[in-house]
């Protein structure tokens, strides 16, 4: 079974704040501690958008951009990313289903924050 190169992003305010302005995605979820700190998480937590990239870049490492083009994408979205996580993404081709591989999103602490696959 092959492993796809993992892509990683260590995630701090500058990155949340950064990746809101080239998304347009000024949510207050994201950029503003105050309002942030009275939600259910508690504080920031970064764009869904910015870890599930990640994916997509561990692909394009292990496949080029042109195979991964017209891939198929299922994930789940399980847990938040905080202001200060080092997240990484990766996976493994599937058993079942050679064309198909079993992609992850995982903190420092390996905290899986996205779960899925990706079939090319």
């Amino acid at each position: 079974m092959q492993n796809l190169i993992e892509s990683s992003l260590t995630v701090d305010h500058s990155t949340i704040q950064k990746y809101a302005k080239i998304t347009n995605d000024y949510n207050p979820i994201h950029v503003d501690p105050e309002f942030a700190k009275n939600t259910p998480f508690g504080d920031v937590i970064a764009h869904g958008t910015m870890s599930l990239s990640l994916i997509w870049q561990s692909a394009a490492r292990s496949f080029g951009k042109d195979a991964v083009a017209a891939a198929k994408l299922n994930i789940r979205f399980s847990k938040p990313v905080r202001n200060g996580d080092t997240v990484t993404a990766g996976g493994h081709q599937s058993a079942d289903h050679p064309n198909r591989y079993e992609v992850f999103v995982k903190t420092q602490n390996d905290d899986v924050v996205i779960k899925g696959w990706l079939e090319l």
